[in-house]
């Protein structure tokens, strides 16, 4: 089976694809909280920059794709389209209005805490590039990183489904921000929380998936203390979680999701399943100590995912909005 890889090509292609919807209002989800018949607004008007994309959250995670395609491949053919959209996207005008957006009373919980991660991941590509839109947006990720923090303390339970409210998937995206912003106490808070959470688990049974998983539950929460562990506690911690990894055991956890109607927003869902898992088996892979069968099965496993929903990123919308963020987290891996 051949490797799969990002090309230039394919970022090309992923490009295009994020450029079509970012901006695009309609068809939207709304998860809103309404005080009154004044808040009965348009997506545009209620978040001036991350009203496209079906969904506040995946126009985020599509504006985090442009910025890291243009970081890895700046002569990408899409680079002066992106960078005109982020010129006019990212205003200290915009950012405002989606700071007065959560600001509101009873919005405390908007889209936590899967979209407050993807915002903090958009936050910490900008920042890594040094790019001019750093300082605009980064007063809503600090918002976030703010929101973050008050949170974590009061969390006393993870939340271990395989969709948005999934923790381990936003604690690994917001510990990749701290490093990068150099939030010291933000990371030590992630953690110590991971720990909490999650150091004891063991003899993972992995029961999934379900129908309209796109996080294995079980994989992300590998991912997430592959992050924040030392290299050789996170080998005796997987040792413990999944014993018989390097036999193939849980076997659902090696096998693709299949995926029986992409039209269908929450079936579509598996394909994404399909991305996380590549890409917490290809994290698994490259820290399985030398000499551990584990590396290859891992990689193997990978490799299936990818192939098995790689053609299917673009096609329908109710898939296309989103995938190719998943994509590319499995391919960076």
């Amino acid at each position: 089976m051949t490797d799969p890889a990002l090309t230039p090509q394919l970022a090309s292609a992923f490009a295009q694809i994020a450029l079509a919807h970012v901006d695009r209002e309609y068809p939207n989800v709304l998860v809103h909280v309404l005080g009154g018949p004044a808040d009965a607004l348009t997506p545009r008007a209620l978040h001036p920059i991350f009203f496209g994309s079906y969904d506040w959250h995946s126009c985020v995670h599509g504006h985090w794709l442009l910025a890291r395609l243009t970081r890895l491949f700046p002569d990408l053919p899409e680079a002066p389209d992106i960078a005109a959209h982020f010129d006019t996207a990212f205003t200290a005008e915009a950012v405002a209005g989606e700071l007065a957006y959560l600001d509101t009373p009873a919005r405390g919980g908007f889209e936590r805490p899967y979209g407050w991660a993807w915002l903090l991941m958009l936050g910490a590509e900008l920042r890594r590039q040094g790019a001019r839109w750093d300082a605009a947006l980064r007063p809503l990720a600090d918002a976030m990183a703010g929101r973050l923090a008050a949170f974590l303390p009061r969390a006393d339970y993870p939340v271990r489904a395989g969709v948005h409210s999934n923790t381990a998937f936003a604690l690994a995206l917001a510990h990749e921000y701290a490093e990068v912003a150099g939030d010291g106490d933000l990371a030590a808070l992630i953690v110590a929380k991971a720990r909490a959470w999650y150091a004891g688990d063991a003899d993972c049974q992995a029961w999934e998936p379900s129908g309209d998983d796109f996080l294995s539950p079980a994989l992300i929460e590998a991912e997430l203390m592959r992050r924040v562990l030392p290299p050789d506690e996170f080998r005796v911690w997987l040792a413990r979680f999944l014993p018989r990894a390097a036999e193939g055991d849980p076997a659902t956890l090696f096998d693709p999701a299949r995926v029986s109607d992409r039209g269908d927003g929450k079936i579509a869902h598996l394909d994404g399943l399909n991305f996380s898992r590549a890409w917490c088996w290809r994290g698994i892979a490259g820290f399985a100590a030398p000499g551990d069968p584990l590396r290859a099965v891992a990689r193997g496993a990978a490799d299936r995912h990818l192939a098995a929903s790689l053609p299917h990123v673009a096609g329908d919308y109710m898939g296309e909005h989103w995938l190719a963020s998943f994509a590319l987290l499995a391919l960076l891996a």
